[in-house]
């Protein structure tokens, strides 16, 4: 597996080795001893999500504030930008975002640590987004930072009109009026 670091020193872009042939391909999309070696400590997970979303539907940037998890997310099929945003006031990037295309063809995973905000936005048709979580959801403890804030000014890449969000993430806050980790 190939790992990218990004701009963010815990969230990881992950390629693993793609094996094709004019049959298909194969992959392995998890590996606990490849992954722990990557990120430099042992990681459990505890559920696993799939989600279906049409073109335009924005969903984020949701964390927990309890109980918070770290995603191993991937793209089965479709294309989506995909963004992590460091919400721990104790880091030097706090308040800083990446973003990264992640597609059924380019295979990528990234990790987003707990302590992140984590979104993203379907750029195909639709996709099938599949996701590990290191805890289990505490719908309770859920938050949402606006997509839109203008301090976190992610350029995300929007279809004409906008995106297409549900009520909760219509109601997202502010980075500075959030609750954030220490």
């Amino acid at each position: 597996m190939n790992v990218i670091r990004t701009a963010i020193e815990d969230v990881l872009i992950l390629e693993p080795r793609v094996f094709g042939d004019a049959r298909g391909f194969f992959l392995e999309s998890f590996n606990q001893r490849a992954f722990d070696a990557a990120v430099g400590r042992p990681t459990v997970f505890v559920q696993d999500n799939h989600s279906r979303s049409s073109q335009g539907v924005l969903r984020g940037l949701h964390y927990q504030i309890r109980q918070p998890q770290g995603k191993l997310v991937r793209v089965a099929c479709g294309r989506v930008f995909d963004v992590a945003v460091d919400i721990r006031k104790s880091s030097p990037t706090f308040g800083q975002w990446v973003g990264v295309e992640l597609s059924g063809d380019n295979h990528r995973l990234l990790w987003v640590p707990p302590g992140l905000a984590h979104g993203f936005v379907v750029l195909s048709e639709s996709a099938d987004f599949l996701y590990k979580t290191t805890d289990y959801y505490a719908p309770d403890f859920e938050r949402c930072i606006a997509w839109d804030d203008p301090d976190l000014a992610i350029d995300w890449p929007l279809p004409a009109g906008g995106p297409s969000l549900s009520a909760k993430d219509r109601q997202g806050v502010r980075l500075n009026d959030a609750e954030v980790f220490p």
